[in-house]
């Protein structure tokens, strides 16, 4: 049987922590008498002695992976294990840089709002969604204009009301000194599906 592994290491000593294959047990390394097999194309093979799975994956010149070792039996897949870490590391690179790239949009409202303007931030903020940004929406208070707390919040309700078709609270109104605020997140299958039919309008 072949092991790949991203790192060099001595037999027998620890992987090292960096190391993101220590997280999977493959090949010998899988002790268990049974385990519940997927061959290379995800296909289901149900459950099976491991040294017979071994030997399949051996005569594939592949690698027996347990991709969920906390099911009974455990989970376990045919597949190259080099090309199964790198696809990983790729994914986690991805959603990495997708995170960095996420920024903090605000949209910010006075109490006496009127509806021209609230409908020109209105398509600020969906614009920032659309873009992959988090949108925080506040209202200001100045002065005894703190007595009109609920106006505010109305407004921060009818703001979230209007964003509903593409974007989810992300944390909820709260009120911090004498700034209500709320924080709306994109809601991916809702802002893809409103922009496909926006081009398909179009077209």
């Amino acid at each position: 049987m072949r092991f790949v592994y991203l790192a060099h290491f001595t037999p027998g000593a620890r992987r090292p922590k960096e190391d993101e294959s220590q997280k999977y047990r493959v090949n010998e390394e899988i002790t268990d008498r049974e385990i519940r097999c997927i061959d290379e194309d995800g296909k289901m093979m149900g459950i099976m002695l491991t040294a017979y799975a071994q030997r399949l994956a051996e005569e594939k010149n592949m690698d027996l992976v347990e991709i969920a070792p906390q099911a009974k039996p455990p989970v376990c897949k045919i597949i190259d294990f080099g090309k199964f870490l790198y696809e990983l590391q790729k994914k986690e690179k991805h959603q990495r840089k997708q995170q960095s790239t996420q920024q903090m949009k605000e949209i910010r409202f006075k109490w006496r709002t009127d509806t021209h303007d609230f409908n020109f931030k209105i398509r600020h903020a969906r614009a920032f969604i659309e873009d992959g940004h988090k949108v925080k929406a506040s209202v200001m208070f100045r002065g005894r204009e703190i007595v009109h707390k609920e106006i505010g919040k109305e407004l921060l309700e009818k703001f979230v009301a209007e964003m509903e078709d593409v974007a989810k609270v992300d944390s909820p109104m709260r009120t911090e000194g004498k700034i209500i605020h709320v924080v709306l997140a994109p809601e991916k299958g809702k802002v893809k599906k409103k922009k496909n039919t926006e081009e398909d309008s179009k077209k």
